[in-house]
């Protein structure tokens, strides 16, 4: 039954990803810098550091699904979110390797997963001419105001959910490894 909590609790935070505008004061709405909540990012970083082991890649396979249902659900490209959440954790995987897990490094590999997912996202629709906005327009305007936003919604996550990872994946592995 616990196999099952990590994509429900997955799922939740997409439903929550979409109306986290709602939560915003109206003065942050009309204002003219933009926040992209890149909750199920956050998570799934937080899931790479504290629910995989170094031999499994559960952050990944729930980035490409996960990212595939905000491509479906947000967005008029299908793809993209997919391809960007499944590489940025493919290589927060390989970092949380060789750097200790605590609250630094974790706020660290978030900052670093949100920023390059954001760059990423910007630089395939700058690509496909879905948008014209400037680097600089995009950095100041969008970039900036995402981080800080994801980065509160990381730290208000840190008491509850890296605890409740590894009980989750300590009893996923003694239930393949009772076999």
């Amino acid at each position: 039954m616990k196999r099952v909590y990590l994509p429900l609790l997955l799922i939740v935070i997409v439903v929550l990803e979409g109306t986290a505008m709602d939560f915003l004061p109206k003065e942050w709405l009309t204002s003219s810098f933009y926040f992209i909540p890149h909750w199920v990012l956050v998570v799934l970083v937080y899931v790479a550091i504290f629910y995989d082991y170094d031999s499994t890649y559960y952050c990944v396979l729930y980035g490409i699904i996960f990212g595939l249902l905000v491509d479906i659900v947000y967005t008029d490209m299908l793809g993209v979110y997919m391809f960007t959440y499944g590489l940025v954790l493919y290589s927060i995987h390989g970092l949380k390797r060789i750097l200790h897990s605590n609250w630094l490094v974790t706020t660290l590999l978030t900052v670093v997963a949100v920023v390059c997912a954001d760059v990423i996202v910007y630089v395939l629709y700058s690509i496909i001419r879905e948008t014209d906005i400037t680097w600089y327009t995009y950095v100041y305007k969008m970039l900036l105001p995402t981080l800080v936003a994801n980065v509160v919604f990381a730290l208000l996550l840190l008491p509850l959910l890296p605890r409740k990872l590894n009980d989750w994946a300590e009893s996923h592995l003694e239930k393949s490894t009772s076999v």
